[in-house]
């Protein structure tokens, strides 16, 4: 059965304006998509701290995790911002480069974040003496229910929308057209974010080489994402690229090719660490 998309207000309380001191100052708004934002902070604050208390990997303490989330933070909002900037419209703000500042105008890349997130995991593991691999392994399985939130608030603005589908459980954005399409949020908030944290979680729960989870999140989830852009509907400002895929096809391919590397290395890596028949003898 066709259904259309609600309509939610992406607004999720307003206020003001006020006038003070002769001064007009807002109206001021609290939108679903920032609520979504703390709700994937809170998260990964949870998350965390169980970990650390079930000692999942050894040196963590509950206040490494408060501090991670504070490095976290910076490189999810500076990386995805930048990333989007770059990755997708370049040209557009080095025409109007004040508006790379206008973040409530929209505008994150995951793929961007990402990378902020690297950045910053390191300046973190530098500071408390912990191996950067280390970081990330521990931070890889907190993720994935973040980008669940994330998708809902997508969901929620009704954008990132799929592409037209015949299928039965199509929904009509009416805000795009008439056309039943694929809710391709919907579908990334299940494999991107639940289906991702089940397998990374439960991975993650017995002793792993150093840096297997971070491989085991990049391939799960840059084929997540791979999968799910074949039901997205492409910028329309970049449309289809080279072999008729799409830019988030493209950034997730080389995140598929270096987690199967990282994995490889990570299991090798153990694999000479342990010692042999002939040394035990010794």
């Amino acid at each position: 059965m066709i259904v259309t998309h609600p309509g939610f207000d992406p607004v999720a309380l307003a206020f003001g304006p006020f006038t003070i001191a002769g001064m007009t100052l807002g109206p001021f708004a609290i939108r679903w998509y920032g609520i979504m934002y703390i709700v994937a902070f809170v998260l990964v604050i949870v998350l965390g701290k169980k970990r650390a208390r079930e000692n999942m990997l050894t040196g963590w303490r509950a206040v490494d995790v408060d501090d991670m989330l504070y490095f976290g933070v910076f490189g999810v909002i500076l990386g995805g911002r930048l990333g989007y900037v770059l990755f997708y419209k370049p040209m557009y703000y080095l025409a109007h480069p004040l508006e790379i500042f206008a973040v409530w105008q929209g505008g994150m890349s995951f793929h961007g974040g990402f990378i902020g997130v690297l950045v910053a995991m390191w300046f973190f593991a530098r500071g408390r003496r912990k191996r950067w691999l280390d970081v990330m392994d521990f931070v890889a399985p907190l993720c994935p229910l973040g980008l669940a939130a994330g998708r809902i608030g997508n969901f929620i603005n009704a954008e990132l929308w799929g592409r037209p589908t015949n299928g039965s459980w199509g929904m009509v954005f009416p805000n795009v057209d008439n056309l039943p399409r694929h809710p391709s949020e919907l579908y990334e908030f299940a494999l991107e974010g639940i289906v991702l944290f089940i397998l990374l979680w439960t991975f993650s729960k017995r002793p792993r080489p150093m840096g297997a989870v971070s491989g085991l999140f990049l391939v799960g989830y840059g084929v997540a994402r791979f999968i799910c852009e074949y039901a997205r509907e492409p910028d329309d400002f970049l449309g289809y690229l080279a072999l008729g895929l799409t830019m988030g096809q493209w950034l997730s391919l080389p995140m598929i090719v270096a987690g199967v590397i990282m994995m490889a290395w990570a299991y090798r890596r153990a694999g000479r660490a342990q010692p042999t028949l002939l040394d035990r003898l010794k």
